[in-house]
C-alpha cells in the first residue's frame, strides 16, 4: 500500500497522538488533526488528504456529519471510529458511504485492514459513480438525438431510419459528436 495522506480527528488529543503515531509506523503521514467535525472539515479543504479518520462523536459537527460535508466538497475515503454500537450511528453513517468503521481503542493490527478496506470500497464507489454519470450522458444524449430525429422527420418528411443517417452523416462531415449535432439541430428548431 503506498503511503497516504491522513486527516484524524478525534476529541481526545492523546487518541489523536496515538492514532498519528499508528499512521507513522504504518508509513503514512498525518497532514492535518482536528478535534472538532467542523475543524475537520475545514482542515479537509485546505490539506486535501487521500483519507480521513474521524471520532464519531464529537463536540459542534459529528463524525458523520463532517464525512458527509468533506466527500460533497471532495469525495475521499472516510473511516470513522466509535467506541459506540448504536444501531442509528451504524445507519447514518451507512447513509454517509462511509468506508470502514473502527471501535476504539484502534489496534495498529485493526488500522492497516481497515484501510486497505476503505481504499478498495472507495475506488469501487467511484467506479460506479463514475458508470453511473456515464449512462445518464449517454441517456441524455440519446434523448437529444430522439428529438434531432423527430425534427428532421417532421421539417424533411423524413423516415425515422433516414433521419438517424442524415444525423450520422452530419457528425462525420463536421468530425462532431452525434449529440452535438442533434443539440444543434433542436437549439435551431427553437429559434423558428
Amino acid at each position: 500500500m503506498r503511503s497516504l495522506r491522513v486527516l484524524i480527528a478525534d476529541d481526545e488529543s492523546i487518541r489523536l497522538l496515538s492514532l498519528g503515531e499508528q499512521l507513522a509506523g504504518l508509513g503514512h503521514q498525518v497532514v492535518a488533526e482536528a478535534t472538532q467535525g467542523d475543524e475537520a472539515v475545514l482542515l479537509a479543504e485546505k490539506h486535501l488528504p487521500d483519507l480521513a479518520i474521524l471520532d464519531i462523536k464529537m463536540p459542534v459537527m459529528d463524525g458523520i456529519e463532517a464525512a458527509e460535508r468533506i466527500t460533497a466538497a471532495r469525495p475521499i475515503p472516510i473511516i470513522l471510529l466509535t467506541a459506540y454500537n448504536e444501531t442509528q450511528l451504524v445507519e447514518r453513517a451507512a447513509r454517509a458511504n462511509i468506508s470502514a468503521y473502527l471501535m476504539k481503542p484502534v489496534a495498529e493490527e485493526d488500522l492497516h485492514p481497515a484501510i486497505a478496506l476503505a481504499l478498495a470500497r472507495f475506488r469501487e464507489f467511484e467506479s460506479l459513480r463514475r458508470e453511473v454519470a456515464d449512462l445518464r450522458d449517454a441517456l441524455d444524449a440519446r434523448k437529444v438525438v430522439e428529438k434531432a430525429k423527430g425534427i428532421l422527420m417532421r421539417r424533411l418528411d423524413l423516415s425515422e431510419e433516414d433521419a438517424f443517417k442524415r444525423l450520422q452523416k452530419q457528425s462525420q462531415d463536421t468530425n462532431r459528436r452525434l449529440a452535438e449535432v442533434a443539440e444543434a439541430i433542436v437549439l435551431a428548431d427553437k429559434m423558428f
